[in-house]
Formats: C-alpha cells, structure tokens, sequence
C-alpha cells in the first residue's frame, strides 16, 4: 500500500506506532520496524539524555540490520517539558527518520531537524494550526481527531481529514480511531495518507508496564473511556475504572477557581501536569488501586495480550 507516508519513510505500510507515555519503548518499535512500519517513542520516557541518546543507537543499529521500517521520537516542544532543548540535540546528533512535535511550536525543532536530515511532524487539531505549522515547513501533518487517546481533538476524523486536505498541500496522517483494518481504510478513504495508531499496541506483549493496565485493555471497551482534568489539567481519555469514578474526572474545586487566575494559571496547570503524570507512572509501573489508566476508545478491539506483530496484522491485513 504505497502513499505519501511510506514514500517520505521508506515504509511498507502507512502506520505509525504512536508515541505514548510510559507504553512506547525499543522493544515495540524494533518489531513494529520488522513489520514494515514506523514507531514512536515519547523522549520524555526516558529520564536522561544518555538513555534517550542509547535508545536512538539500538534503534539505529535494528533499523541497518533489517532494512525495514523507520523510528523517531514525539518532543513536547513547550514550556512544561524543560528538557526539550536537549533532547532535540541528542535526536539531531545520533539521528533518526522523524520527530512527531506536541503542545507549542515546533519553529526550533524544524529548523535543527531538517539541518540534521530529519523530516518533522506536528500535531495538530485544527485548521489554524495545520497552516502556521506548514508554514514552517513542517513534512506532514498528525491530524488529531475526537475519537483519539489521551489529550485528544474536537473535530470527527472525516471532518478533520477533508478540511486539512482541501486546504493543506503536506500530507495528512490521522490519529485516532483505528483499531482495524477496516477503520484503517475508512481513513484512508476520507483522504488521509497514513494513520497514527496507540491505544491497541498498549495490550502488547512489549510493552513495559503491569499485566493490569494491558488486561485492563482487553476487559474494557469504548463505552468506558471518559475524559479526566485530573492527569494534565486539560481533558484526557482514561479507562473509567472503580477509582477514576470514585474521584471524579473534574479538577478539585480550589485547583478550578485559581485556574481563573490569568497569573496563577500556568502554574497551576504545570503543578497539576506533574501530579498527574507521576500518579499515571504509578498505575502504569505498579498494581495500586489508584488505577489511572490512559487509553483511547479504539481498545474496543483489544481482546488479549497479544505480541506487536500480530495487532500489526490486524490493522494491516
């Protein structure tokens, strides 16, 4: 299945494994790459930049050992992630094939990357910034919709895809929403040259968190994914567990009133990003009953633990 996503990645399938906090890791991108796809690591699964700088060599050294597939990393390019200059750095002196940026502006990031031979996808959930983001020149676009994982978009796939189409000339890849080959195709139709995948490879032999969180995948289904403040401060899917219902999914009342405080707000949304990624480390590493589990609807799918080969062949036919 040639588009321009396999062209610009040199990739058998237009699939990209999809960056996820605490899930993602070398082990899951290095058979995703036996299968003729591309993967994505979050740099801020790794907590220095001698691991994150490990990782970018094995990957590299998988990748000329099979000749398949393409590997890069998600930055979060704001000011929340402190660690993003020199995570870029790592990424731009060991190399790799992508960078998918998240949350701010990715001007810095494009500029070092494609001086370092590495192409540049962005985020995005709306036209506006699909078009200062191409005006940047970034090589193609992650077109997030409202059936995605984690912090997701308002716009349905359909809508999303066609208005990024008809109105940007970098190619389109959608997030969200796929857990079958079908759904695979459906995006495709509606114009999309790619389709960015996550919530199904969380239940991944792979993957480096409890047997909890992953059977917790397979138990639940879409009609069980709600939208929290409790992780970022701004709405993120999780698995409505026993735990996430008895807290509640709004920000506590005292965190609520000082957000409309235009000083204190940025400090308030960065306090609560800290709480809430350490309590998701903690639900995704251990067994606790603060089970905070973030996953997308497209678990519907998910039936078992399975190796990351054989949900690839699930989405790829």
């Amino acid at each position: 299945m040639r588009t321009r996503l396999t062209d610009l990645l040199g990739i058998e399938h237009p699939l990209i494994m999809a960056p996820m906090f605490l899930v993602s890791n070398v082990a899951m991108v290095k058979e995703g790459m036996r299968c003729g796809v591309a993967g994505c690591i979050p740099a801020l699964n790794y907590r220095t930049l001698d691991e994150l700088r490990a990782a970018c060599r094995e990957l590299k050294a998988a990748k000329a050992a099979s000749g398949k597939g393409a590997y890069g990393f998600n930055l979060i390019v704001n000011k929340s992630n402190p660690k993003a200059a020199g995570q870029l750095k790592v990424l731009c002196e060991e190399g790799c094939d992508f960078i998918i940026t998240s949350l701010g502006s990715p001007e810095a990031t494009i500029k070092a990357a494609h001086q370092a031979g590495i192409k540049v996808f962005c985020d995005v959930t709306d036209l506006r910034f699909a078009q200062k983001v191409e005006a940047l020149g970034a090589d193609a676009l992650i077109a997030v919709n409202n059936e995605a994982g984690g912090h997701r978009g308002h716009l349905a796939p359909k809508e999303l895809i066609e208005l990024l189409k008809q109105h940007c000339s970098i190619p389109v890849i959608s997030a969200g929403g796929v857990g079958t080959r079908a759904e695979m195709d459906r995006m495709l139709a509606y114009g999309a040259e790619g389709v960015s995948v996550g919530s199904p490879f969380i239940a991944s032999v792979e993957a480096p968190i409890t047997e909890e969180y992953k059977q917790a995948c397979a138990q639940y289904g879409a009609k069980d994914i709600v939208m929290t403040e409790r992780i970022s401060g701004t709405p993120c899917t999780v698995i409505n567990t026993p735990y996430v219902r008895k807290v509640g999914t709004r920000s506590p009342g005292l965190e609520r009133l000082l957000n409309r405080n235009k000083r204190l707000k940025k400090w308030v949304k960065m306090l609560r990003f800290h709480i809430g990624m350490k309590a998701t480390e903690k639900a995704a590493q251990q067994v606790t009953y603060r089970t905070v589990w973030v996953a997308g609807p497209s678990i519907q799918h998910t039936r078992a633990v399975e190796p990351v080969n054989g949900i690839i062949r699930r989405l790829v036919g």
